[in-house]
């Protein structure tokens, strides 16, 4: 059965969509941006803190599922300049033990979402 994931920790969804939907075992999240759920604020100052708002977002998204980084199976990155990429995965790989870390895709894009410079996306399993 599908379940509904929705946490205050995280910002709302801007649109028709949920944080996240966990469906038996699986997790499967929207995209998060840098937004602070605190004051709806995009957190923009460099391109490491911005990444670093987007990991926390989505710590919270799977927190909300009784999930954390260990079970992320899959994510996908979409950043809209590929010069951002070595410091996006320096940002990335703290929150991943590499030995284990998830597969993963990272895509460079025209625009995103409140213009903003990356949108991470998972999918994880219990």
């Amino acid at each position: 059965m599908k379940k509904i994931i929705n946490t205050p920790n995280a910002p709302a969804p801007i649109g028709p969509y949920s944080q996240a939907i966990q469906f038996g075992n699986m997790l499967y999240t929207s995209g998060q941006v840098a937004i602070d759920p605190k004051t709806g604020d995009l957190v923009m100052d460099d391109i490491k803190t911005e990444t670093k708002q987007v990991m926390e977002n989505m710590n919270a998204v799977l927190a909300a599922a009784g999930m954390g980084f260990e079970h992320v199976i899959k994510t996908s990155i979409f950043i809209s300049d590929m010069e951002n990429f070595s410091q996006i995965n320096e940002v990335y790989a703290t929150y991943f033990d590499e030995a284990t870390a998830p597969a993963r895709e990272t895509v460079e894009v025209a625009n995103l979402p409140k213009y903003v410079n990356v949108e991470i996306s998972m999918i994880a399993s219990l």
